[in-house]
């Protein structure tokens, strides 16, 4: 919603446009309007308009205010008006002659004295009252719903304006039959210190007052520029060949979408061409029926119970078939009409024949290139899988080798234990050896 030249503060208040943190463009509230005529020059000054739209809680409400001063106020002003025993702190939406065609539409007296006055420019004081009473809004819509339920009441407390005074608060809520809510007032008017007011609106002007997107990926008609809300029908519907399916069909509301009646006039005069008395028409074979009706290509499609087809007749075809029937005469063929798509052909390109008018040595030299390169690779695909599979025999080989090796080693431990007790046997021989050499030369001396 906002303007490409408007920044933020560090409070979160716009900060373009050279408005003191106020968006003079008036694109980030709801609702908003262009003034085109605000730089046009008038030939008398004293003739302009005094009256000037105010618009309140970021374009959720406007009334309008009489500028008796000599001030000049632009598109997004913030000023303070009169409110209900106090002031109130709006910004101006619409200045000069667009108020006057707003006057007449809402059939308001530019001239009648009911008509409040702005008091002055918001000063820094009002705004910080202002923005201290718009903090205590939330707080206020909780409880005040806490405070219905308690006295069982069958409404729905959607939204709650406070004055920027902090004296009055208007509640708007929603209900479907009249609900007798004074012990509610008294209980409001003795917790929040306010003057009450209570409105009743619509499901339509709660989403309006919510906002979010439509079907459409735009913001919704009710919180951009829709206040007239009319009642919607699925009659619409019908006359535009929509299905009745009510999840598409409805918004966000729970109400038909109100843009159901948009093209409903477009739709209502083209079908005064069309015959009324055509739904069924007698043919020889059997009865053929209307299916939809082509406001586009003035035609009108039928379908045969024996048969899935439908058969687009124009106008004058069904008028005649209509006037037979009326004579007793069934017609044998619906004669029907072939219908073609508006959109161009696809022009195929035109492709010349330049054989021989260019050499292709280079691209032979190319063509021989990527053979050989593939070639080569085939071939080392080829040697390597023969590598993988000699390398395959000799693990095979070595495994039985490994299996052979570790049987023997198990052959030589059996061995080995016999020769360990042999071992042991070793020094006591080795002993009786050494002994016997030292008696050798004893004996031999004695015999001596």
């Amino acid at each position: 919603m906002g303007c490409g030249s408007c920044g933020t503060s560090k409070d979160g208040a716009p900060g373009g446009c050279n408005s003191h943190g106020n968006c003079a463009s008036g694109g980030c509230n709801r609702m908003n309007v262009h003034d085109w005529l605000a730089n046009l020059p008038f030939a008398d000054p004293e003739s302009n308009c005094k009256i000037v739209e105010v618009s309140f809680n970021n374009g959720s409400r406007k009334d309008f205010f009489k500028n008796t001063s000599t001030n000049f106020y632009e598109k997004g002003d913030m000023i303070a008006v009169e409110g209900v025993s106090g002031f109130d702190v709006g910004m101006v939406n619409l200045t000069g002659e667009l108020v006057r065609i707003q006057l007449k539409k809402r059939n308001v007296d530019e001239k009648s004295p009911d008509t409040k006055r702005i008091l002055r420019r918001a000063s820094e004081t009002d705004l910080a009252k202002l923005k201290e009473t718009k903090a205590r809004e939330a707080e206020v819509l909780i409880r005040s719903r806490a405070m219905a339920r308690q006295l069982k009441l069958e409404l729905k407390m959607a939204e709650v304006e406070i004055q920027a005074d902090g004296r009055k608060a208007t509640f708007f809520y929603i209900a479907d039959d009249r609900v007798d809510f004074r012990e509610l007032i008294k209980l409001y008017a003795g917790e929040f210190k306010v003057k009450v007011e209570m409105r009743q609106i619509g499901a339509r002007q709660e989403a309006g007052k919510v906002g979010g997107i439509g079907s459409c990926g735009r913001e919704l008609c009710c919180s951009s520029w829709l206040t007239d809300f009319k009642s919607v029908n699925t009659n619409a519907a019908r006359y535009q060949n929509l299905s009745i399916n009510q999840t598409k069909l409805s918004g966000q509301c729970g109400r038909l979408k109100c843009c159901l009646n948009y093209e409903l006039d477009t739709y209502m005069d083209a079908l005064q061409f069309f015959p009324d008395d055509a739904d069924v028409i007698e043919m020889a074979k059997s009865r053929a029926f209307l299916v939809k009706k082509d406001i586009f290509r003035n035609l009108m499609w039928y379908t045969m119970p024996d048969s899935n087809k439908q058969y687009p007749l124009t106008i004058e075809r069904v008028k005649k078939i209509k006037e037979l029937n009326k004579q007793g005469i069934r017609p044998d063929d619906l004669e029907p009409v072939e219908v073609t798509s508006g959109k161009p052909k696809e022009i195929e390109p035109v492709y010349a024949d330049v054989v021989g008018q260019i050499s292709l040595k280079s691209l032979e030299k190319t063509s021989r290139k990527r053979r050989d390169s593939e070639r080569n690779q085939q071939q080392g695909g080829g040697n390597r899988q023969g590598g993988n599979r000699q390398s395959g025999n000799n693990k095979q080989q070595g495994g039985g080798q490994q299996q052979g090796n570790n049987q023997q080693s198990k052959g030589n431990q059996n061995q080995q234990r016999p020769n360990q007790q042999n071992r042991n046997q070793r020094p006591q021989q080795n002993r009786n050896q050494q002994q016997r050499q030292q008696q050798k030369p004893n004996n031999e001396g004695n015999k001596n």
